[in-house]
C-alpha cells in the first residue's frame, strides 16, 4: 500500500488530495515534528531533508510535494496532465508558479499569524508578505475571467496545485471579495469530492 508522510494540513495536504482524485487506497503517516521525529535517522533515511511530505509507493520514494503530485499524475491518472504538449506545459506552468511565486508568502504570513506570538510578530514582514499575495492574487483573478479551470476545459493538476496554495488565504481569514473569478473557481475546486474528504479528515 502507498504510505504518505505529512498531515493534510501541511503541504503533504494537496499529497492527501491527489492520492484521493486518483481513487488509490493508501496509508496517511503523521511525523511527531516537536518532538523531531522527522530528524530520525529511519526518517532522514527516507527524505534526507527531514520535511514532509515523502510518499512510499512499493520500493520508490518521493519527497516534494509537487514532484509527487506529478508522479501520481503520470502512473495512476495521466489525464490530469493534459493531452497536448502545449497543456501539459501550461499546467506545468501554473503548478510551479503557485508553488514558487506564490506559496513563500502565504507561508510567512502563516507562521507570523499563526505560530508567532503576538508580542513578537513583525507586522512589516505580514504587510510586505500581503500587498505580493494580493498581486499574485490579482494574476489569477484575472486569469479565471471566463474560465472554469486554469488550462484547458477540464480539472487538471494545475488546478489541483493552484487551488491548494490559494485555500490557504482563506485559512488565514484573508477577504477574497475583490477577486471573484478566482473565488468562484477556488469554491468549485473545494465542492469537489476530493478535496472535501480531505478536508473533513482533517
Amino acid at each position: 500500500m502507498i504510505k504518505l508522510y505529512g498531515s493534510t494540513r501541511s503541504s503533504a495536504g494537496r499529497c492527501h488530495v491527489m492520492l484521493e482524485e486518483c481513487g488509490l487506497k493508501y496509508e496517511a503517516l503523521k511525523l511527531d515534528m516537536a518532538n523531531k521525529q522527522n530528524k530520525s535517522r529511519e526518517y532522514l533515511t527516507l527524505n534526507p531533508n527531514g520535511k514532509v511530505p515523502t510518499l512510499i509507493d512499493g520500493d520508490f520514494v518521493i519527497w516534494e510535494s509537487i514532484a509527487i503530485n506529478r508522479y501520481l499524475a503520470e502512473k495512476y491518472k495521466p489525464e490530469l496532465l493534459g493531452s497536448t504538449i502545449e497543456e501539459r506545459a501550461l499546467i506545468e506552468q501554473w503548478s510551479v508558479w503557485s508553488l514558487v511565486e506564490f506559496q513563500p508568502d502565504l507561508v510567512t504570513m502563516l507562521i507570523q499569524m499563526v505560530f508567532v506570538p503576538e508580542a513578537r510578530r513583525d507586522h512589516l514582514i505580514i504587510e510586505k508578505a500581503n500587498a505580493r499575495v494580493l498581486e499574485k492574487f490579482e494574476i489569477l483573478n484575472t486569469h479565471m475571467r471566463n474560465r472554469e479551470f486554469v488550462v484547458a476545459n477540464y480539472f487538471s493538476l494545475a488546478d489541483l496545485n493552484s487551488a491548494s496554495v490559494a485555500n490557504i488565504g482563506l485559512g488565514l481569514g484573508m477577504n477574497l471579495g475583490d477577486y471573484p473569478h478566482m473565488m468562484d473557481w477556488l469554491m468549485r475546486m473545494k465542492a469537489r469530492k476530493s478535496f472535501k474528504t480531505v478536508a473533513e479528515r482533517g
